[in-house]
């Protein structure tokens, strides 16, 4: 197997892979899985992380470094456990790091750290985004310089606990033959710290233009989006969590609606899949995760990436995880 599709590092267990390129390097900002012992559950109990460690690569054929830790949940104040998957966004000199985490009532939200520098340390705001919940938040900062935050992810992350717009432990799930809870969205706020407006549902729509329904399962969102732009279309991509798919869908707004276009990566070795997607050097690439590195263990899990090719359509080519 090349150099790619390999663990970036071993040191650690990562997860869930931000990529971006700053400066002509190349920055990732997984999580960090802790290596414990426990059983997993559907309410994702197993993924006990508590820091961020940011990876680097001076370009895509370096080798990859582990820059210690950037943030401990002890220095945010109100986080009670689970720093989950994050992003990071640069704006006028400064790097802002997005976080979900549980607070001490047991709700997920999402927090923002700052730095100067792209590896930190990073220092957190005391308190969470107002207005924000649920879990991998990721942002867009377009070319007119506005930042667009995703988030949301289902069961473990909550997302259908708050269709009413409060978070109810009770909520029930949503019709299996009624539309899928979409992801959520809202415009960042010029500071980058708050919302400018509370958070809306992406539509993410089939062939024929109507809403992809809570079965299925193929298709529908279930986590980890992601936002990239390639010849002035909106690429939201994102994870069926169930059925272990990295899908994407296309539109013309950064809110969308998004229409359905296919698969980009098949299932990997583990429970989740969560990835992103970033241009260097004119090549596109693909940062991911699987469970390699702990023979299969699903909260253990390593960071690899590999090349992303897009048809002449604007379609992209589906990857085969352990193929070449």
């Amino acid at each position: 197997m090349s150099k790619q599709r390999k663990p970036l590092v071993t040191n650690i267990f990562t997860a869930d892979p931000s990529a971006h390129v700053f400066d002509g390097k190349i920055y990732i900002y997984p999580s960090h899985d802790l290596a414990h012992e426990c059983e997993d559950n559907d309410n994702g109990d197993q993924y006990a992380m508590e820091d961020y460690h940011i990876l680097s690569m001076d370009d895509i054929d370096a080798p990859c470094v582990d820059n210690g830790e950037a943030l401990h949940m002890k220095d945010v104040p109100w986080v009670d456990k689970q720093m989950w998957a994050p992003d990071v966004a640069y704006k006028n000199g400064t790097y802002y790091l997005y976080f979900p985490a549980r607070d001490k009532k047991g709700e997920f939200h999402i927090g923002v750290a700052t730095s100067k520098n792209p590896v930190g340390p990073f220092k957190a705001e005391e308190n969470y985004i107002p207005g924000s919940y649920s879990i991998d938040p990721c942002v867009l900062m377009d070319d007119d310089g506005t930042g667009y935050i995703y988030f949301g992810g289902l069961w473990g992350g909550q997302l259908e606990k708050w269709q009413s717009g409060s978070f109810n432990p009770n909520e029930p799930d949503p019709d299996v033959n009624g539309p899928a809870i979409g992801p959520r969205v809202a415009t960042l706020s010029d500071d980058m710290l708050t919302f400018k407006e509370g958070p809306s549902e992406i539509q993410i729509l089939d062939e024929n233009g109507e809403p992809l329904k809570a079965s299925d399962e193929d298709r529908r969102y279930f986590e980890g989006p992601w936002m990239h732009k390639y010849n002035g279309k909106y690429y939201f991509s994102y994870s069926t969590g169930t059925t272990h798919y990295i899908v994407y869908a296309v539109g013309d707004s950064p809110k969308g609606p998004f229409t359905y276009k296919g698969r980009i990566l098949e299932p990997v070795l583990g429970w989740t899949t969560h990835h992103s997607i970033v241009e260097y050097q004119g090549k596109w690439y693909l940062f991911y995760h699987d469970c390699e590195l702990s023979n299969g263990v699903n909260h253990k899990r390593c960071v690899k990436f590999t090349e992303l090719k897009y048809n002449e359509d604007g379609t992209i080519q589906t990857i085969k995880p352990y193929e070449e």
